[in-house]
């Protein structure tokens, strides 16, 4: 690499602000830059922020990026025109989907595939279940059907064909031919993103691909020219939805593995530094300016999902850290329905125009009006790296009192403290949706806020779900960005093996096994990063026979026999349900494989407070709270020692977040410089 020093920098780009965090690994120090985001051009508060870096460009060896283009992308359905080549009868597979329907309890719906249907062609071929070849590809239908869709203006084409996760020949002969006529790489096999048995969730992940591949690619390769033409030398690498990271080259093959990627490194970085704190067991809740992410974190491990749902019909089936979005942010608007209920969001204000106290042409009120009118943030403070001097209270209040307070009869402070209550409970029901709802009790996790916004509703969010603890870690403005650095690279691989235990031909599962390896190994070695060593996980899909939802067992290289399997089986049945069924014949569904390459850790003991003595507070501020005002005292956070405790009613500053201490609580520095918040006398 030509980078003079060992600068490794996160970036994370949120719908409102881009976050970097910077450690130089020569000097052991770290720095934060929170630069605003611009939506629609999200490479430019990148280079923004990187603009900012102590030392250059020039003096970086590697980039980890979180992003959210892919996500956002699919949710705006702003992805690139696409057309699909299937097998003759499967052209509707996008439309029949699972039998289920965009309002549950609706007999009307709408719903519109991401490829239209005069983009979804059919061509001859067909592999049987079991993997034989029934009718070869005809390939001149393949060639009418690619020239077909490049008439209609299609940018990307995917090649699925029906049952090519058992045999895949067909399906690569129609690729190989499309691709000598393509006019660019965007070609996407099904067989190539997820070799897994189920037409729908393939078909589904394999056509998002290839919709985001022009999308997230142009933007990976116009970020790295961007970077090179101001002298980057380094790796310019991407976190994935599981948590971990690859290279941009697997990126712009892969960009459906990108969908939840900015909120995948926060709840990795969210995991190591609870782990570090003594908490094991958390809730991580990421609060920025448009939404609100909330994951679990059990035994000191991110939960992981197979597959997770972008929108009503967008399946993407691949590892992903399980998270639950709502639109909950700072600049979520508050309105009153036709009904006289108060709503809060989804809609939010983002950073352009922003909230109304933003001064910058929104009239409509927002969660952090709410909070500048309540006095928990103060309106002197400058703003996100530069993006305001200062907000605006008289706007924050118009606003209020507008589209609130006179609505619903309220005093306008009794108006804004209702916008907060409202946007409490939406938060606090995705806590419970990832906690309860899946067995775990709220109340022995602590509950971890980062993100611009989050800190300011910790206490909030304590008392509505019973956590007996908060932790608010030191940066938690830029935590995403930090996960980023602290993620290790990770590759996954599926083979479906649709076979019962019984039958299992175990020198077959060894060489698939293999096979695997050297493919997850050679997308490690393309991003060309030392590792301190590499581990692996090997699980398997499994289930009874007659059952149609399958148990993910994890097994160890000397479990991979009949005996052992078997055995791996009856513990995760049995852990997962209580009980195993004996006598009942078990199948082996999928091979699951992970290759993880560890990356140097970060010491964390760098983000620990320097000094000694509790710092001369920066006066008092009245604050709103349960209908009535509290003197609050501030003070600047960041200069709090080890075991500096302070009692709220209570405001700490900082550059990327403002924290909230509601009256009988209390925060505690530790010796990592997190705040830990728990009720005074508990």
């Amino acid at each position: 690499m030509s980078a003079v020093r060992g600068l490794v920098v996160g970036v994370d780009v949120g719908g409102t602000f881009t976050d970097l965090f910077v450690l130089d690994e020569d000097s052991s120090s770290v720095q934060v830059v929170k630069v605003p985001s611009t939506r629609g051009e999200e490479a430019r508060g990148f280079m923004d922020g990187i603009a900012r870096i102590d030392g250059g460009v020039q003096e970086i060896s590697s980039i980890v990026h979180g992003t959210t283009v892919g996500t956002n992308a699919l949710l705006e359905r702003k992805v690139a025109r696409t057309g699909i080549i299937t097998s003759a009868g499967f052209r509707d597979v996008l439309e029949m989907r699972r039998r289920d329907r965009p309002q549950t309890w609706g007999l009307r719906g709408n719903y519109q595939p991401i490829v239209s249907r005069d983009l979804r062609l059919e061509v001859d071929e067909r592999v049987l279940a079991d993997g034989t070849v029934h009718t070869p590809v005809d390939l001149d239908q393949v060639d009418a059907a690619a020239r077909a869709l490049m008439e209609q203006g299609c940018d990307a084409v995917c090649v699925f064909f029906i049952n090519a996760y058992a045999n895949p020949v067909n399906e690569a002969r129609a690729v190989a031919r499309v691709r000598a006529i393509w006019p660019n790489e965007h070609v996407t096999a099904a067989s190539e993103v997820l070799p897994e048995i189920r037409e729908f969730e393939r078909c589904s992940t394999a056509v998002l691909n290839a919709t985001l591949q022009p999308v997230v690619g142009n933007y990976l390769n116009r970020l790295e020219a961007d970077l090179q033409g101001h002298g980057f030398g380094g790796e310019l690498l991407v976190v994935q939805s599981n948590g971990g990271v690859m290279s941009r080259e697997t990126a712009c093959a892969l960009p459906v593995r990108t969908a939840l990627s900015g909120p995948a490194a926060g709840v990795i970085a969210c995991a190591a530094i609870a782990r570090a704190a003594g908490f094991p067991d958390v809730v991580t809740g990421d609060m920025g300016g448009t939404s609100f992410d909330v994951s679990l974190v059990a035994a000191g491990e991110a939960s992981l999902a197979a597959q997770t749902s972008i929108d009503f019909g967008m399946v993407v089936r691949a590892p992903m850290i399980q998270i639950e979005t709502i639109g909950a942010g700072g600049g979520s608007i508050a309105s009153v329905d036709a009904g006289g209920l108060l709503q809060v969001g989804p809609e939010s204000a983002g950073s352009i125009p922003g909230p109304a106290c933003y001064g910058r042409g929104n009239t409509r009120p927002t969660v952090t009006d709410a909070n500048v009118l309540l006095g928990r943030i103060a309106a002197d403070r400058p703003l996100g790296g530069g993006l305001l001097a200062r907000m605006d209270v008289a706007l924050a209040r118009a606003a209020i009192e507008e589209h609130v307070a006179r609505p619903l009869g309220l005093d306008v402070h009794a108006a804004a403290e209702a916008i907060l209550t409202v946007a409490n409970a939406k938060m606090a029901g995705a806590i419970r949706l990832v906690s309860i709802e899946r067995g775990h009790d709220p109340r022995k996790f602590a509950y971890m806020p980062f993100g611009g916004g989050g800190a300011l509703h910790v206490c909030a969010m304590m008392s509505e779900v019973g956590a007996a603890h908060g932790i608010i870690p030191r940066f938690p403005g830029v935590t995403s960005a930090l996960g980023c650095v602290m993620a290790d690279m990770r590759h996954d691989g599926v083979q479906t093996l649709n076979v019962s235990l019984d039958a299992l031909d175990v020198e077959d599962l060894l060489a698939r096994v293999d096979e695997l390896v050297r493919a997850c190994q050679a997308r490690l070695d393309s991003a060309r990063v030392a590792f301190e060593g590499v581990h692996e996980s090997i699980e398997l899909d499994m289930l009874y026979v007659g059952q149609s939802h399958t148990v993910r067992v994890e097994v160890a290289r000397a479990e991979l026999n009949r005996a052992g399997i078997a055995a791996a089986f009856d513990r995760a049945y049995c852990a997962a349900f209580g009980r195993s069924l004996s006598g009942i014949p078990v199948r082996i569904l999928n091979l699951r494989y992970a290759r993880i390459g560890r990356r140097p850790k970060f010491d964390l003991t760098l983000l620990a407070p320097k000094g000694t003595r509790m710092p001369a507070t920066l006066g008092t501020q009245a604050v709103f709270h349960a209908g009535q005002w509290h003197d609050a005292v501030r003070y600047a956070r960041l200069e709090l020692p080890v075991d500096a405790r302070v009692d709220g009613p209570a405001i700490l500053e900082q550059a990327d977040t403002t924290i909230w201490i509601e009256p009988g609580f209390s925060g505690r520095v530790d010796g990592l410089g997190n705040l830990l918040i728990s009720r005074i006398g508990s």
